[in-house]
C-alpha cells in the first residue's frame, strides 16, 4: 500500500481537535470545461449512479460529458456570485461562523470545510488538518437527511484518505440531523421571517432533492427522514396538511424517482386555482444551483406559466445566526468526550509561564 506523504512528526506536540464540514461540491467556474471536469468526477461516483459501470461509462463519456457541460455552465452562470459559486461561498461562511461560535463557547477547535467533488477536496483538507496537528476529527456532512449518494459518499472519501494514512486520526461521523431541534427551529424561523416580510402564500411547498425510488427499497432512510423533517417543520409553523405539500426535485434520467415531483405539482396547484405559493428546500444547507436556478428560476416560470400569480422562494439557512448556533450545538453533542480546550489551556499555561518568568518567579 502506498501511504500518503505526511509532514514530519513532532513528538510531544499538543493534540488538536477539528470539525470538518463536507458539502457536495461545485465547478471552479461557470464554463463548459470546468463543468466537464466536475461532472466527470461527480457522475463517476458509484454511490451517485448505481447502474453497471461499463454501461454507465459509455453513457457518461459518450453522451453526457459531450452535451451537458455547456448547458450546465449556462445555468451556473445565471447564479454565479462575484465571490464564486454560491455553494462554495456559503459553505465557507458556515465554516467561519461555526469556528467563531464554538470559540465563543470556550472551545479551541480547528474548523475547516471540504467538497466531496471539486475543490477544496476532502483529501487536501484532511492533509492540512494533519499538518495542523489534528488527531481527533469530527466529520459533519452538510446533508440533513441521510442518503447513500451523499452522506455515505462523503464518508467514503474520508475513509479512503484514512486508509492511506500512516497515523490515522480518531474519526467521528455525523450521519444526519433531519430532526435536530435547532435545525427545525432555524427552518421555521426563516419561514416566519419571510412571511413577515412578504406575506404568506396559500401553500407552502417543501421541496427535497430527489433520489431514485429504488434507493428506498434498498434501505436508504432518506425518504422517511425527509417526511419527518417536513412534519416537524409543519408542526412548528402550525400548518395543516392542506397548507403544506412535500415534493422532490432534480429528477435525472427515465427511472422512477421519489414522488411527487416538484414542477408537476406546481402546475397542478396552478390548475386548481392556487395563485400564490412559497417554496422552501430544507434538504440543502446552503443555496446552490439546485435552489437558485432550478427552483427560484425554473420552478417559478413553471408555476407562473401554468396560471399562478405569485411565487416566492425562501432561501436556504446559509449563514443565518440561528442556524450557525444550531450547528454549534450539534457539533458539541458529537464532540463530547474529546478535549476541545487543550489548545486554549496550553496557550494559557504558556502565558502564565511568561508572566512568571517576567516577574522573576520560579517556573
Amino acid at each position: 500500500m502506498n501511504f500518503r506523504p505526511e509532514p514530519s512528526h513532532r513528538h510531544g506536540s499538543a493534540a488538536r481537535t477539528a470539525v470538518l464540514l463536507v458539502n457536495l461540491g461545485t465547478p471552479d467556474a461557470p464554463t463548459p470545461s470546468a463543468l466537464r471536469r466536475y461532472l466527470a468526477q461527480f457522475l463517476s461516483d458509484p454511490r451517485v449512479v448505481e447502474i453497471p459501470r461499463l454501461i454507465w461509462w459509455l453513457i457518461l463519456h459518450g453522451i453526457i460529458l459531450r452535451t451537458r457541460p455547456a448547458k450546465s455552465a449556462a445555468k451556473y452562470a445565471s447564479v454565479w456570485l462575484p465571490e464564486g459559486s454560491p455553494l462554495a461561498v456559503w459553505t465557507a461562511r458556515q465554516a467561519e461562523g461555526l469556528a467563531a461560535a464554538l470559540n465563543e463557547r470556550g472551545h479551541d477547535l480547528i474548523v475547516r470545510h471540504a467538497m466531496r467533488y471539486g475543490k477544496p477536496s476532502v483529501a487536501s483538507v484532511l492533509d492540512g488538518l494533519r499538518a495542523d496537528g489534528a488527531t481527533r476529527i469530527l466529520v459533519l456532512p452538510l446533508y440533513p437527511q441521510y442518503a447513500a449518494a451523499t452522506t455515505a459518499s462523503a464518508t467514503d472519501a474520508v475513509l479512503d484518505w484514512a486508509r492511506r494514512a500512516r497515523r490515522q486520526p480518531e474519526l467521528r461521523f455525523v450521519a444526519d440531523y433531519h430532526d435536530d431541534p435547532g435545525y427545525i427551529d432555524a427552518l421555521a424561523t426563516s419561514v416566519r421571517d419571510h412571511w413577515q416580510q412578504h406575506g404568506r402564500g396559500e401553500r407552502l411547498l417543501v421541496s427535497f432533492h430527489g433520489v431514485p425510488r429504488r434507493s428506498l427499497t434498498l434501505g436508504d432512510p432518506y425518504h422517511c427522514q425527509c417526511l419527518k423533517t417536513a412534519r416537524l417543520l409543519g408542526e412548528r409553523l402550525g400548518l395543516g396538511t392542506d397548507q403544506m405539500t412535500v415534493t422532490f426535485q432534480s429528477r435525472f434520467g427515465r427511472a422512477r424517482w421519489l414522488e411527487p415531483y416538484t414542477e408537476p405539482t406546481l402546475r397542478e396547484l396552478a390548475r386548481q386555482g392556487v395563485k400564490r405559493v412559497d417554496i422552501l428546500c430544507p434538504g440543502f444547507a446552503a443555496d446552490c444551483l439546485e435552489t437558485l436556478e432550478e427552483i427560484a428560476q425554473e420552478a417559478r416560470d413553471t408555476f407562473l406559466t401554468a396560471g399562478g400569480e405569485t411565487f416566492h422562494y425562501i432561501r436556504c439557512l446559509n449563514d443565518r445566526p440561528q442556524w450557525i448556533d444550531a450547528l454549534a450545538s450539534l457539533s458539541e453533542r458529537h464532540l463530547q468526550g474529546w478535549n476541545t480546550t487543550q489548545g486554549a489551556d496550553a496557550s494559557a499555561l504558556a502565558q502564565q509561564r511568561e508572566r512568571a518568568l517576567a516577574s522573576g518567579a520560579p517556573d
